[in-house]
């Protein structure tokens, strides 16, 4: 395991906020069909995937036979190393097939949004030149059949579509034929861990999104050290309610069990509190991931506590800064004593920052942890780019193995986000403490500034997190003639007969908060607009509330 960056001699001056992690032992040089192999020799007869709502279960040779099913298919098809393959699907068993196949024959795999519309997919398709095209049915109120038939003639590189669980599916699995091995095995040979993998789109709040190319080095090994920093081994099984097409579901949880012989387990095909929470009583989860708000979602079941959650004993809890009451409840209440916050972004595939299992309380609710084994971070001033003394908020930077190889097809964009030094600007403002930990303190673009005050608001949130009346609540700026901006608070009421007022809002906060913190606007909401991947999207807040 990692041990924290040693203080410098700080005679010379403050300690910069830099920091690096450090191990004696190496990052991995597999490609990852060669370290499913690894798994699979080792752990044979463990299971590897359960999709609890089909009943479908492997075991690790199982899988990796499947695996080569689909590779040999894709072979068959014409896919040689290099090609896009785009994977369009809720979460399933099909989605980890299509993952490792693509990866055993050198394809790089187009993860895409199941929410996306017909100009969205269009855009990805033609923007990645994805070649083959494997998608769900549908998902919600999406006919993907038909929306594919809608942006085919306008994307000339896709030369076939294959829909799970259709005719396409299973004549993609008969041209898998067995005598495909040896040429399977010859490709196999041809590939290098530094070649690109996966592209995976970023939501992209304005304009159309990029696409973060990842090595196989760069999500295989963050997988390894995400799975290794929360102990796991060939006994865990991970509860997976967050997608699979997002970083969180592919590498957190898919990459991180394979490396370590753990099992996925699948509740649902995408988030529902209820099938997550039953999911693990019935396959004795010793792992749940989420982001804070599936967590709140989970504990405010009204029969929460009937559930028995007692074989976990760790999770992830990522995406967006967790409310520290969220958080000891999750401790406290669902028994996930070991429960670990990472931080991190696509374009670092994802993870940078993790706290670790014997962090005090406090590490593990108010901070994202300290850089994982061979990452290094560091907090900038946003204009000169020099970095600061710890303790100061500036903007987070990333360098090591996990950053991007870029966007795809796009080396402009790269040049803004990744520096001559090869450090990932990751837009965030952090503080880094005098042990290497790290708080985010928000987004530099979500930062509101009122009456030249700079205001944060996840210091707002987290304080307005213990009112009794708040579910949850998200603070944007908005707007305003006077000041410039002014401090929104949006808030989903934890009983919607008896909502929180403003008067009652600001008089909580009255001698609590300075009052340029306080909020001078309330919104009470059923929900919040949120991306797939769980995500508020403040960008939509702010527009939407702007007068």
């Amino acid at each position: 395991m990692s041990t924290p960056t040693p203080a410098r001699d700080t005679t010379d001056g403050p300690e910069p906020s830099y920091a690096h992690g450090t191990s004696t032992t190496p990052l991995l040089g597999d490609t990852i069909g060669e370290n499913l192999d690894r798994t699979v020799a080792a752990f044979p007869d463990r299971e590897a995937v359960v999709d609890v709502p089909s009943g479908r279960r492997w075991t690790y040779a199982g899988f990796a036979a499947e695996v080569d099913r689909v590779a040999r298919g894709l072979l068959a098809r014409g896919v040689l190393k290099g090609d896009r393959v785009g994977i369009w699907a809720v979460n399933c068993p099909e989605w980890l097939l299509v993952q490792y196949a693509t990866a055993r024959i050198g394809a790089v795999m187009v993860n895409i949004n199941p929410a996306y519309r017909a100009h969205e997919l269009e855009y990805v398709l033609r923007q990645a030149g994805v070649s083959v095209l494997v998608a769900s049915t549908g998902h919600r109120t999406s006919d993907y059949r038909e929306l594919v038939t809608q942006v085919r003639e306008r994307c000339p590189e896709l030369r076939q579509a294959v829909f799970i669980g259709e005719a396409s599916w299973e004549d993609l699995l008969t041209a898998g034929h067995p005598d495909l091995q040896d040429r399977l095995r010859a490709r196999a040979a041809e590939l290098s861990c530094d070649d690109p993998v996966n592209i995976q789109y970023t939501s992209g709040t304005t304009g159309f999104p990029k696409g973060a190319t990842l090595s196989h080095h760069n999500i295989l090994n963050n997988g390894y050290w995400v799975g290794r920093t929360v102990g796991y081994d060939e006994q865990d099984r991970i509860c997976l309610p967050v997608p699979f097409y997002h970083c969180f579901g592919m590498v957190l949880g898919n990459l991180a069990a394979t490396t370590h012989g753990a099992c996925v387990v699948i509740p649902a095909p995408s988030f529902d509190p209820v099938a997550t929470l039953q999911a693990v009583e019935r396959e004795r989860c010793t792992s749940l991931y989420g982001v804070p708000t599936m967590f709140i979602a989970e504990l405010n079941l009204a029969d929460f506590a009937l559930y028995d959650l007692s074989s976990l004993r760790t999770g992830i809890m990522a995406g967006s800064p967790c409310p520290v009451e969220v958080m000891k409840r999750v401790v406290a209440e669902m028994n996930m004593a070991g429960v670990s916050i990472c931080y991190g972004m696509t374009e670092t595939s994802p993870v940078s920052t993790q706290t670790r299992s014997d962090d005090d309380l406090e590490r593990r609710t108010g901070t994202v942890g300290r850089a994982l084994p061979h990452i290094e971070v560091k907090v900038v001033d946003p204009v000169s780019g020099v970095t600061l003394p710890r303790g100061e908020a500036g903007e987070l930077c990333t360098r090591g193995y996990s950053v991007m190889l870029g966007y795809w097809d796009d080396a402009a964009r790269t040049a803004e986000v990744i520096d001559p030094g090869r450090w990932m600007h990751t837009g965030d403002l952090a503080v880094m403490g005098p042990d290497g930990y790290v708080r985010i303190v928000g987004r530099i673009k979500d930062m509101i500034i009122r009456g030249g005050e700079n205001i944060y608001p996840r210091e707002i949130e987290e304080f307005l997190h213990r009112h009794p009346k708040i579910a949850d609540i998200q603070v944007v700026g908005v707007p305003d003639e006077r000041y410039g901006e002014e401090v929104l608070a949006c808030v989903i009421p934890r009983d919607p007969d008896d909502p929180l007022t403003l008067d009652e809002l600001r008089a909580y906060c009255h001698e609590r908060l300075a009052h340029y913190k306080i909020p001078s606007r309330l919104r009470i909401l059923d929900a919040f607009p949120m991306t797939v991947s769980g995500k508020v999207r403040k960008i939509e807040l702010r527009e939407r509330y702007a007068d």
